[in-house]
Protein backbone atom coordinates (compact mmCIF):
# COMPACT_ATOMS: atom_id res chain seq x y z
CA UNK A 1 0.00 0.00 0.00
CA UNK A 2 1.56 3.48 -0.71
CA UNK A 3 -0.08 5.76 1.81
CA UNK A 4 -1.13 9.15 1.59
CA UNK A 5 1.44 10.32 4.46
CA UNK A 6 3.40 8.53 6.55
CA UNK A 7 4.90 9.76 9.19
CA UNK A 8 6.20 6.67 10.36
CA UNK A 9 8.98 6.67 7.35
CA UNK A 10 10.22 9.91 8.67
CA UNK A 11 11.03 8.63 12.29
CA UNK A 12 12.87 6.25 10.74
CA UNK A 13 15.08 8.46 8.42
CA UNK A 14 16.06 10.59 11.27
CA UNK A 15 15.34 7.53 14.29
CA UNK A 16 18.64 7.61 15.76
CA UNK A 17 19.12 11.64 16.60
CA UNK A 18 15.33 11.14 17.54
CA UNK A 19 15.81 8.19 20.03
CA UNK A 20 19.21 10.36 20.90
CA UNK A 21 16.24 12.99 21.60
CA UNK A 22 13.96 11.06 23.63
CA UNK A 23 16.76 9.64 25.86
CA UNK A 24 17.87 12.95 26.73
CA UNK A 25 14.68 14.58 28.07
CA UNK A 26 13.40 10.82 29.69
CA UNK A 27 16.83 11.39 31.39
CA UNK A 28 16.29 15.11 32.50
CA UNK A 29 13.52 14.72 34.33
CA UNK A 30 11.88 17.74 33.23
CA UNK A 31 8.69 17.04 31.25
CA UNK A 32 6.35 20.19 30.39
CA UNK A 33 7.79 23.51 29.18
CA UNK A 34 11.57 23.34 29.95
CA UNK A 35 14.47 23.77 28.27
CA UNK A 36 13.97 21.29 24.82
CA UNK A 37 10.62 24.33 24.70
CA UNK A 38 13.04 26.98 25.55
CA UNK A 39 15.20 26.23 22.70
CA UNK A 40 12.83 25.04 20.24
CA UNK A 41 10.85 27.99 20.56
CA UNK A 42 14.06 29.97 19.45
CA UNK A 43 14.96 28.19 17.07
CA UNK A 44 11.07 27.77 15.46
CA UNK A 45 11.71 31.94 15.67
CA UNK A 46 15.01 32.14 14.01
CA UNK A 47 13.95 30.02 11.41
CA UNK A 48 10.55 32.00 10.46
CA UNK A 49 12.43 35.30 10.94
CA UNK A 50 9.97 37.02 13.63
CA UNK A 51 10.72 37.73 16.90
CA UNK A 52 9.00 35.81 19.19
CA UNK A 53 7.66 32.18 19.40
CA UNK A 54 5.38 30.46 22.07
CA UNK A 55 5.19 26.75 22.15
CA UNK A 56 1.10 25.51 22.71
CA UNK A 57 -0.61 21.90 22.56
CA UNK A 58 -2.21 21.77 19.13
CA UNK A 59 -2.43 23.86 16.09
CA UNK A 60 -6.20 24.80 16.95
CA UNK A 61 -5.33 26.05 20.17
CA UNK A 62 -2.59 28.53 18.57
CA UNK A 63 -5.42 29.74 16.41
CA UNK A 64 -7.27 29.96 19.51
CA UNK A 65 -4.61 31.56 21.63
CA UNK A 66 -3.16 33.87 18.55
CA UNK A 67 -6.73 35.32 18.57
CA UNK A 68 -7.15 36.06 22.34
CA UNK A 69 -3.63 38.01 22.43
CA UNK A 70 -4.43 40.09 19.90
CA UNK A 71 -7.56 40.89 21.43
CA UNK A 72 -10.05 39.36 19.55
CA UNK A 73 -13.51 37.89 21.53
CA UNK A 74 -17.14 37.69 21.93
CA UNK A 75 -19.41 39.39 19.05
CA UNK A 76 -15.93 40.31 17.33
CA UNK A 77 -16.25 39.10 13.60
CA UNK A 78 -13.24 37.05 12.10
CA UNK A 79 -13.38 36.88 7.93
CA UNK A 80 -11.72 33.50 6.74
CA UNK A 81 -12.68 30.40 4.63
CA UNK A 82 -14.77 27.53 4.86
CA UNK A 83 -12.04 25.17 2.42
CA UNK A 84 -9.90 24.39 5.29
CA UNK A 85 -9.51 22.00 8.41
CA UNK A 86 -12.63 22.69 10.65
CA UNK A 87 -10.12 24.33 13.23
CA UNK A 88 -9.71 27.17 11.55
CA UNK A 89 -13.11 28.10 12.42
CA UNK A 90 -13.63 26.09 15.60
CA UNK A 91 -10.81 28.12 16.86
CA UNK A 92 -12.65 31.13 16.03
CA UNK A 93 -15.47 30.56 17.99
CA UNK A 94 -13.64 29.02 21.14
CA UNK A 95 -12.28 32.85 21.06
CA UNK A 96 -16.14 33.65 21.23
CA UNK A 97 -16.12 35.76 17.64
CA UNK A 98 -18.12 34.68 14.79
CA UNK A 99 -16.50 33.64 12.00
CA UNK A 100 -17.52 35.57 8.64
CA UNK A 101 -16.34 33.11 5.38
CA UNK A 102 -15.24 34.18 1.90
CA UNK A 103 -15.10 32.57 -1.10
CA UNK A 104 -11.84 31.07 -2.24
CA UNK A 105 -9.49 31.33 -5.82
CA UNK A 106 -10.22 28.11 -7.75
CA UNK A 107 -6.68 27.67 -8.59
CA UNK A 108 -5.04 28.67 -5.60
CA UNK A 109 -7.22 27.53 -2.86
CA UNK A 110 -7.13 30.19 -0.84
CA UNK A 111 -8.54 33.14 0.45
CA UNK A 112 -9.73 35.53 -2.42
CA UNK A 113 -8.83 38.98 -1.59
CA UNK A 114 -11.26 40.68 -3.71
CA UNK A 115 -14.41 38.97 -0.99
CA UNK A 116 -13.17 40.60 1.71
CA UNK A 117 -14.83 44.13 1.28
CA UNK A 118 -18.27 42.64 0.72
CA UNK A 119 -17.77 40.29 4.05
CA UNK A 120 -16.69 44.28 6.07
CA UNK A 121 -19.10 45.25 8.61
CA UNK A 122 -18.51 47.15 11.51
CA UNK A 123 -17.72 44.21 13.83
CA UNK A 124 -15.02 42.71 11.80
CA UNK A 125 -11.94 42.77 13.96
CA UNK A 126 -9.66 40.38 12.52
CA UNK A 127 -9.11 37.98 9.24
CA UNK A 128 -7.71 34.47 8.99
CA UNK A 129 -5.99 33.89 5.75
CA UNK A 130 -5.01 30.08 5.24
CA UNK A 131 -1.71 29.36 3.75
CA UNK A 132 -4.00 26.00 2.81
CA UNK A 133 -1.95 22.54 0.87
CA UNK A 134 1.45 24.23 1.74
CA UNK A 135 0.71 27.01 -0.96
CA UNK A 136 0.83 30.62 0.86
CA UNK A 137 -2.60 32.94 0.56
CA UNK A 138 -1.84 36.09 -1.53
CA UNK A 139 -0.51 38.42 1.96
CA UNK A 140 -0.29 41.85 0.42
CA UNK A 141 -3.44 42.40 -0.74
CA UNK A 142 -5.06 40.69 2.36
CA UNK A 143 -2.29 42.65 4.57
CA UNK A 144 -3.25 45.98 2.98
CA UNK A 145 -7.15 45.76 2.87
CA UNK A 146 -6.25 45.24 6.66
CA UNK A 147 -4.22 48.50 7.47
CA UNK A 148 -6.90 50.36 5.72
CA UNK A 149 -9.61 49.19 8.06
CA UNK A 150 -7.29 48.72 11.29
CA UNK A 151 -8.20 44.71 11.44
CA UNK A 152 -5.78 42.26 12.55
CA UNK A 153 -4.06 39.12 10.56
CA UNK A 154 -3.41 35.71 11.93
CA UNK A 155 -1.76 33.56 9.37
CA UNK A 156 -2.95 30.00 9.74
CA UNK A 157 0.32 28.48 8.53
CA UNK A 158 -0.25 24.79 9.93
CA UNK A 159 0.25 23.33 6.30
CA UNK A 160 2.73 25.31 5.31
CA UNK A 161 6.17 25.35 7.21
CA UNK A 162 9.08 26.79 5.76
CA UNK A 163 6.93 28.02 2.46
CA UNK A 164 8.30 31.40 0.97
CA UNK A 165 5.70 35.01 0.02
CA UNK A 166 7.94 37.28 -1.80
CA UNK A 167 10.52 36.22 0.03
CA UNK A 168 9.91 35.67 3.32
CA UNK A 169 8.63 32.74 5.34
CA UNK A 170 4.47 32.61 5.60
CA UNK A 171 4.36 32.86 9.42
CA UNK A 172 6.27 36.65 9.81
CA UNK A 173 3.90 38.56 8.03
CA UNK A 174 0.62 39.19 10.11
CA UNK A 175 -0.07 40.22 13.67
CA UNK A 176 0.41 36.70 14.71
CA UNK A 177 1.10 33.21 13.01
CA UNK A 178 0.05 29.44 14.37
CA UNK A 179 1.73 26.38 13.33
CA UNK A 180 0.43 23.12 13.88
CA UNK A 181 3.08 19.89 14.90
CA UNK A 182 0.84 16.98 14.20
CA UNK A 183 2.24 14.27 12.94
CA UNK A 184 1.87 14.34 9.27
CA UNK A 185 2.65 18.40 8.89
CA UNK A 186 5.23 19.34 7.13
CA UNK A 187 6.91 20.16 10.40
CA UNK A 188 5.52 17.16 12.49
CA UNK A 189 5.54 15.53 15.97
CA UNK A 190 5.17 12.61 17.44
CA UNK A 191 1.58 13.54 18.72
CA UNK A 192 -0.03 16.69 19.49
CA UNK A 193 1.92 20.36 19.28
CA UNK A 194 1.39 23.84 18.05
CA UNK A 195 3.16 26.91 17.96
CA UNK A 196 2.35 31.22 17.89
CA UNK A 197 4.92 33.31 16.14
CA UNK A 198 5.09 36.83 16.41
CA UNK A 199 6.97 39.97 15.87
CA UNK A 200 4.60 41.85 18.72
CA UNK A 201 6.04 41.51 22.80
CA UNK A 202 2.89 42.44 23.68
CA UNK A 203 0.75 39.57 21.52
CA UNK A 204 3.79 36.89 22.65
CA UNK A 205 3.42 38.17 26.59
CA UNK A 206 -0.27 37.33 26.39
CA UNK A 207 0.34 34.17 24.83
CA UNK A 208 2.59 33.05 27.04
CA UNK A 209 0.26 33.80 29.75
CA UNK A 210 -2.74 32.17 28.31
CA UNK A 211 -0.94 29.02 27.27
CA UNK A 212 -0.70 28.52 31.14
CA UNK A 213 -4.13 29.27 33.61
CA UNK A 214 -2.60 33.31 32.79
CA UNK A 215 0.19 32.49 35.19
CA UNK A 216 3.26 35.20 35.01
CA UNK A 217 4.57 33.29 38.28
CA UNK A 218 3.43 29.73 39.29
CA UNK A 219 -0.04 29.72 40.86
CA UNK A 220 -1.12 33.35 40.41
CA UNK A 221 -3.31 34.01 37.04
CA UNK A 222 -3.11 37.80 36.26
CA UNK A 223 -5.73 36.79 33.23
CA UNK A 224 -8.12 33.82 32.71
CA UNK A 225 -6.22 31.18 30.65
CA UNK A 226 -6.18 27.68 29.76
CA UNK A 227 -4.03 24.35 30.30
CA UNK A 228 -2.23 24.51 26.16
CA UNK A 229 1.77 23.57 26.58
CA UNK A 230 3.95 22.19 24.06
CA UNK A 231 5.71 19.08 26.26
CA UNK A 232 9.42 18.20 26.36
CA UNK A 233 9.05 15.32 24.35
CA UNK A 234 7.95 16.74 20.90
CA UNK A 235 10.13 20.09 21.35
CA UNK A 236 12.58 17.56 21.77
CA UNK A 237 11.90 15.51 17.92
CA UNK A 238 10.71 18.78 16.27
CA UNK A 239 14.25 20.05 17.40
CA UNK A 240 15.54 17.37 15.22
CA UNK A 241 13.30 17.37 12.14
CA UNK A 242 13.82 21.49 12.19
CA UNK A 243 17.10 20.70 11.00
CA UNK A 244 15.55 18.54 7.78
CA UNK A 245 12.73 20.79 7.22
CA UNK A 246 14.07 22.53 4.19
CA UNK A 247 15.80 19.15 2.69
CA UNK A 248 12.09 17.52 3.11
CA UNK A 249 10.51 20.19 1.73
CA UNK A 250 12.90 20.68 -1.29
CA UNK A 251 12.13 16.77 -2.04
CA UNK A 252 8.18 17.19 -1.73
CA UNK A 253 8.88 20.15 -4.49
CA UNK A 254 11.37 17.45 -6.66
CA UNK A 255 7.78 14.93 -6.04
CA UNK A 256 5.68 17.78 -7.48
CA UNK A 257 7.80 18.13 -10.41
CA UNK A 258 7.47 14.63 -10.94
CA UNK A 259 3.75 14.26 -10.54
CA UNK A 260 3.62 17.03 -12.83
CA UNK A 261 6.30 16.12 -15.55
CA UNK A 262 3.80 12.61 -15.34
CA UNK A 263 0.52 13.86 -15.54
CA UNK A 264 0.75 17.18 -17.45
CA UNK A 265 -1.16 14.99 -20.66
CA UNK A 266 -4.14 13.81 -18.33
CA UNK A 267 -7.08 15.15 -17.89
CA UNK A 268 -6.26 16.31 -14.42
CA UNK A 269 -6.18 19.87 -13.45
CA UNK A 270 -2.56 19.57 -11.48
CA UNK A 271 -1.66 22.35 -8.70
CA UNK A 272 -0.79 25.57 -9.83
CA UNK A 273 2.00 27.94 -7.79
CA UNK A 274 1.45 31.54 -7.23
CA UNK A 275 4.50 33.86 -8.80
CA UNK A 276 6.58 35.10 -5.99
CA UNK A 277 5.53 32.40 -3.30
CA UNK A 278 7.00 29.06 -2.82
CA UNK A 279 4.60 25.91 -2.71
CA UNK A 280 5.98 23.18 -0.44
CA UNK A 281 3.49 20.55 -0.93
CA UNK A 282 1.97 19.57 2.51
CA UNK A 283 -0.15 17.67 -0.20
CA UNK A 284 -0.68 17.48 -3.78
CA UNK A 285 -3.65 18.11 -4.75
CA UNK A 286 -5.49 17.27 -8.08
CA UNK A 287 -8.90 18.40 -9.25
CA UNK A 288 -10.75 16.00 -11.26
CA UNK A 289 -14.54 16.20 -11.79
CA UNK A 290 -15.14 12.31 -11.81
CA UNK A 291 -13.17 12.79 -8.52
CA UNK A 292 -14.77 10.13 -6.07
CA UNK A 293 -13.93 7.57 -9.28
CA UNK A 294 -10.47 7.71 -8.99
CA UNK A 295 -10.12 7.39 -5.94
CA UNK A 296 -12.00 4.30 -6.09
CA UNK A 297 -9.72 3.01 -8.68
CA UNK A 298 -6.66 4.13 -7.02
CA UNK A 299 -7.86 2.79 -3.50
CA UNK A 300 -8.54 -0.97 -5.48
CA UNK A 301 -4.78 -1.01 -6.54
CA UNK A 302 -3.02 -0.23 -3.28
CA UNK A 303 -3.11 3.24 -3.65
CA UNK A 304 -3.91 5.97 -0.87
CA UNK A 305 -5.37 9.28 -2.11
CA UNK A 306 -7.03 10.98 0.70
CA UNK A 307 -9.46 14.05 -0.05
CA UNK A 308 -8.99 17.16 2.17
CA UNK A 309 -11.55 18.40 2.88
CA UNK A 310 -15.01 16.37 1.42
CA UNK A 311 -17.21 18.95 2.95
CA UNK A 312 -16.18 22.83 3.33
CA UNK A 313 -17.12 24.14 6.81
CA UNK A 314 -20.08 25.58 6.31
CA UNK A 315 -21.96 21.98 4.95
CA UNK A 316 -20.63 20.50 8.21
CA UNK A 317 -23.88 19.27 10.39
CA UNK A 318 -22.26 21.40 13.39
CA UNK A 319 -22.00 24.78 11.36
CA UNK A 320 -25.02 24.45 8.64
CA UNK A 321 -27.19 27.74 8.15
CA UNK A 322 -25.03 29.72 10.78
CA UNK A 323 -22.04 31.22 9.71
CA UNK A 324 -22.20 34.29 7.93
CA UNK A 325 -21.07 34.10 3.92
CA UNK A 326 -21.81 30.65 4.22
CA UNK A 327 -24.59 30.97 1.67
CA UNK A 328 -22.47 31.95 -1.75
CA UNK A 329 -19.35 30.31 -1.98
CA UNK A 330 -19.32 28.69 -5.38
CA UNK A 331 -15.60 27.98 -5.75
CA UNK A 332 -15.59 26.47 -2.45
CA UNK A 333 -18.01 23.90 -2.85
CA UNK A 334 -16.74 23.06 -6.47
CA UNK A 335 -13.26 22.58 -4.67
CA UNK A 336 -14.78 20.41 -2.20
CA UNK A 337 -16.46 18.18 -5.22
CA UNK A 338 -13.52 17.78 -7.02
CA UNK A 339 -9.80 17.79 -4.82
CA UNK A 340 -7.71 14.70 -4.35
CA UNK A 341 -4.67 14.51 -2.91
CA UNK A 342 -2.33 12.06 -4.22
CA UNK A 343 0.89 10.31 -1.90
CA UNK A 344 3.13 13.21 -0.43
CA UNK A 345 5.60 12.72 1.90
CA UNK A 346 9.34 13.65 1.52
CA UNK A 347 10.12 9.68 1.58
CA UNK A 348 8.04 8.72 -1.25
CA UNK A 349 10.30 6.94 -3.86
CA UNK A 350 10.12 7.65 -7.62
CA UNK A 351 9.25 3.92 -8.22
CA UNK A 352 5.87 4.78 -6.09
CA UNK A 353 5.40 7.75 -7.94
CA UNK A 354 5.67 6.48 -11.15
CA UNK A 355 2.98 3.62 -9.69
CA UNK A 356 1.19 6.40 -8.95
CA UNK A 357 1.09 7.94 -12.01
CA UNK A 358 0.53 4.90 -13.80
CA UNK A 359 -3.02 4.37 -11.93
CA UNK A 360 -3.92 7.53 -12.62
CA UNK A 361 -3.38 7.82 -16.10
CA UNK A 362 -4.50 4.42 -16.67
CA UNK A 363 -7.89 5.58 -15.15
CA UNK A 364 -7.64 8.41 -17.63
CA UNK A 365 -7.63 6.03 -20.41
CA UNK A 366 -11.04 4.75 -19.94
CA UNK A 367 -13.48 5.23 -22.50
CA UNK A 368 -13.55 8.70 -23.76
CA UNK A 369 -17.39 8.95 -23.01
CA UNK A 370 -16.44 9.03 -19.79
CA UNK A 371 -13.98 11.68 -19.18
CA UNK A 372 -15.40 14.61 -18.16
CA UNK A 373 -12.57 16.78 -16.90
CA UNK A 374 -11.56 19.62 -18.84
CA UNK A 375 -7.76 21.59 -17.90
CA UNK A 376 -7.97 25.17 -17.79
Amino acid sequence: MILCSNPGAQYLAHKTEIDAALRRVLDSGRYILGEEVRQFEAEFAAYIGVGHAVGVGSGTEALHLALVACGIGPGDEVITVAHTAVATVAAIELAGAVPVLVDIEPDYFTLDPARLERALTPRTKAIVPVHLYGQPAELEPILSFARRHGLRVIEDCAQAHGALYHGRRVGAWGDAACFSFYPTKNLGALGDGGMVVTNDPQVAERARLLREYGWAERYVSHVPGWNSRLDEIQAAVLRVKLSYLDADNAARERLAAWYDDALSATPLILPARRLEATHIFHLYVVRSTRRDELQRFLKERGIGALVHYPAPVHLQPAYRGRLPGGDSLPETERAAREVLSLPMYPELGEEEVRRVCEAVKSFAELPAAQRTDKRR
